[in-house]
């Protein structure tokens, strides 16, 4: 199979499109890909450390209201058009996917005018505008949730999951505990802000690191942000360390098999990181990102809470007093995790880079 793929912009995008890379070269070692992002993304930076053949387009957003960008933009649109064409003639794929963000757009295009079989997936519940402007022309179209399945009038869209569920299904929860010198006996709530940290989360949970052995039976793992690190480690000298329950990490590098063994969650709203924890089934307490565009992390986050599985703290809401109440209530309500856990299993998809290989080769036969 070849198969030339676009994603770019954030990570989210991005290791979608590399999982259904890794489910292809799994089931057919002798496939080719195409990889067009940006040089100014994060995928710059990432997908060349693969094996994955990488080339750039110039591309930026439309601004949401009347500007001269928006012309700029335009222009580097149908340029983007043009050497999208010139790859794909050159590559010659069977099937072309995209995975968010703007650089999507002239590519996906691109192939859909040359008749080429083309595939989106929509990683958060409500669709960003570029993946609403491919739906008009894309063969067909995935979504991580249901919830994304009122914004798309397609024939051809389905929920299939996020194809980053896939890399948690098979982690070790005993692994997990053991990569981290944690009690088999102790309930582990799991404390992170994403690969960057988020400041705000870190304040909170820094005042509520004073009161976490009022909560017997539970183990905290703390994971700061390398960015946030240095300075949570001068703060909490302050604090008698020795019999707190509590693991202090930069970042975990293996953390689906951490995940595994995580009763309770404190993070973001992100759409790659929701799909793992609903692979998992985990509860969790959301506090979304104001910074992102369209808000899609907030509407991310009321949609699991809508459905059962989180609970939701906004930014401007949250202090180490709310987060804690929280924390608390939860882990005392045993009826309460088993529900929450039922109902983020209900949402998950964890065969989702299976599912979205067997419709691409669908796609390609028909």
């Amino acid at each position: 199979m070849r198969v030339l793929i676009s994603g770019g912009g954030t990570g989210g995008h991005i290791y979608p499109a590399l999982s259904i890379l890794k489910e292809v070269r799994r089931r057919e070692p002798d496939s080719h890909f195409l990889y067009i992002g940006t040089e100014k993304g994060l995928e710059a930076s990432i997908v060349p450390k693969t094996d994955v053949p990488f080339k750039t387009i110039d591309i930026t957003g439309f601004k949401r209201k009347l500007s001269f960008d928006n012309v700029k933009t335009v222009l580097r649109f149908l340029r983007g058009v043009r050497r999208s064409k010139a790859y794909i003639r050159d590559f010659q794929p069977d099937i072309v996917i995209g995975t968010g963000g703007y650089v999507c757009g002239p590519v996906v295009f691109a192939a859909a005018k040359l008749g080429i079989p083309t595939l989106i997936h929509e990683q958060n519940v409500i669709p960003g505008l570029t993946n609403k402007f491919l739906a008009r022309y894309t063969t067909a179209v995935a979504t991580s949730f249901a919830g994304s399945l009122p914004y798309f009038k397609h024939e051809n869209v389905k929920v299939t999951g996020n194809p980053r569920a896939t890399e948690v299904r098979e982690a070790d929860p005993k692994e997990g505990r053991r990569s981290l010198n944690i009690p088999s006996d102790k309930k582990v709530i799991l404390i992170v802000g994403g690969s960057r940290g988020a400041k705000a989360i870190n304040q909170a949970f820094m005042d509520m690191v004073p009161r976490l052995q009022e909560m017997k039976d539970t183990h905290f793992v703390y994971v700061t942000g390398e960015v946030h690190y240095e300075e949570v480690q001068q703060t909490l000298r302050q604090f008698d360390l020795e019999d707190m329950p509590l693991t202090v990490k930069p970042f975990i590098y293996d953390l689906p098999h951490v995940l595994a063994s995580t009763d309770l969650i404190v993070n973001r709203a992100g759409a790659s990181f929701l799909a793992e924890i609903t692979s998992l089934g985990i509860p969790s307490i959301l506090v979304p990102s104001p910074y992102v565009t369209n808000n899609h992390q907030e509407k991310n986050a009321r949609w699991l809470e809508k459905e059962g599985a989180a609970k939701v703290i906004l930014e401007d809401e949250l202090t180490g007093q709310s987060l804690y109440d929280m924390i608390n209530q939860m882990m005392k309500n045993e009826e309460e995790q088993i529900d929450m856990k039922q109902a983020a299993q209900r949402l998950g998809k964890p065969l989702a880079s299976s599912d979205i290989y067997e419709w691409m080769q669908r796609l390609i036969q028909s």
